[in-house]
């Protein structure tokens, strides 16, 4: 019997909504889910986050570095929680694949950058593994947006030869990865704001982290004039590679987007930019094909009034989550980070510049030794 071979992924999105941990066996072909856990990010972290995402004067260096600390030892914990879990010591893990939280993505600048933190010597000296960290950064330095990176391990894992697949993954930001059957012609892109409105303004208006099941939005009614007005952001008519974040799709841009709909009811502007991230979505993926199957995971997999609002707008697409392939919906980016720790462990590349946009194929991250 062939010996496993365990790597753990670690993964935190634009939503902050915890720390996802995975424990995966990548011994046969499709990767085995051994354990999963989920760290709650303390609420004085996730205020510091917050701030941190928010451009400011005020001793941000400071912070950065105090915030980088804090959020590998919170990524640590998650890791320590998750082997509590198991009766796997950290000797038997090959590495942990960290994606860290995102505090900043700036591709498209003159001199381009993507920033994650969450110290990577902090998590591998806390866990006594080794950490594999910082996998956007060289994609970046090839031309590269950086992101997304999941879609090398959707072909991998949801590709079938003479199917045309969608792969969803709505977290913070929802983006998408075509799998037209054939690896040459795969494309992965952002296609804008996931949860990251609905989240935000529910807990504004309601002091909710999340609006369960759409309950909230469903209560409402969508505005046509105020969805068309949101969906006339530029970033919606660019052409692929493309990424976004906070950075664009944020509380200042809603506000200002407000400015002519702030009488409407909060429960119908809750509807609206749930439609706006079911509209921008469906009108990408119609864009690629008229047919398919599509497949969601991420946060909004488990958003019913997001699915059934999504669903009609994709008519030509059988819908369901990636829990119909094999891999729960809830877990898949985690368990792609595992998987980023692994090809950089066995020195393949990572990434896909037709998604992208790098100018080749690269070996992703860097190894921080826990010795």
């Amino acid at each position: 019997m062939s010996k496993p071979e365990y790597f753990i992924g670690l993964m935190s999105g634009t939503s902050m909504d915890g720390v996802d941990a995975v424990l995966v066996d990548f011994e046969t072909e499709q990767p085995k889910l051994i354990a999963s856990h989920t760290e709650a990010i303390p609420s004085h972290l996730l205020k510091g986050l917050q701030r941190l995402c928010q451009a400011a004067t005020d001793d941000e260096i400071n912070r950065l570095g105090r915030l980088d600390r804090s959020v590998g030892k919170l990524f640590a914990k998650a890791v320590n929680n998750l082997l509590a879990k198991t009766d796997i010591t950290p000797e038997q893990i090959i590495a942990i694949g960290s994606h860290g939280q995102t505090v900043r993505h700036m591709p498209n600048l003159e001199m381009g950058f993507t920033l994650q933190i969450g110290d990577p010597n902090t998590i591998a000296v806390e866990t006594n593994i080794d950490v594999i960290a910082d996998f956007r950064r060289k994609d970046v330095a090839l031309g590269g947006q950086g992101a997304p990176l999941v879609p090398a391990f959707h072909q991998q894992v949801f590709a079938k030869p003479g199917h045309t697949r969608v792969i969803l993954n709505i977290g913070g930001i929802a983006n998408i990865t075509y799998l037209p059957g054939n690896s040459d012609d795969v494309l992965g892109f952002d296609t804008g704001p996931g949860n990251t409105l609905i989240d935000y303004f529910v807990n504004q208006s309601l002091g909710q982290p999340f609006d369960e099941n759409g309950a909230w939005a469903a209560s409402g009614k969508t505005h046509p004039a105020f969805l068309e007005q949101l969906l006339s952001h530029s970033y919606f008519a660019l052409a692929a590679p493309k990424s976004t974040g906070r950075e664009l799709f944020n509380q200042a841009w809603l506000e200002q987007q407000l400015a002519d709909y702030s009488h409407l009811d909060q429960e119908d502007i809750q509807s609206t930019l749930l439609d706006l991230t079911c509209h921008s979505i469906a009108n990408d993926i119609n864009k690629l094909s008229a047919t398919g199957e599509l497949f969601i995971c991420g946060g909004g997999a488990l958003n019913s009034e997001l699915v059934r609002r999504l669903t009609p707008l994709v008519a030509g697409y059988k819908v369901d989550t990636t829990g119909r392939l094999g891999v729960d919906a809830k877990w898949v980016e985690g368990i792609a980070f595992a998987w980023l720790a692994m090809r950089h462990h066995y020195d393949l590349p990572a990434n896909l510049p037709a998604v992208t946009g790098a100018s080749r194929q690269a070996v992703l991250g860097g190894r921080f030794k826990a010795r």
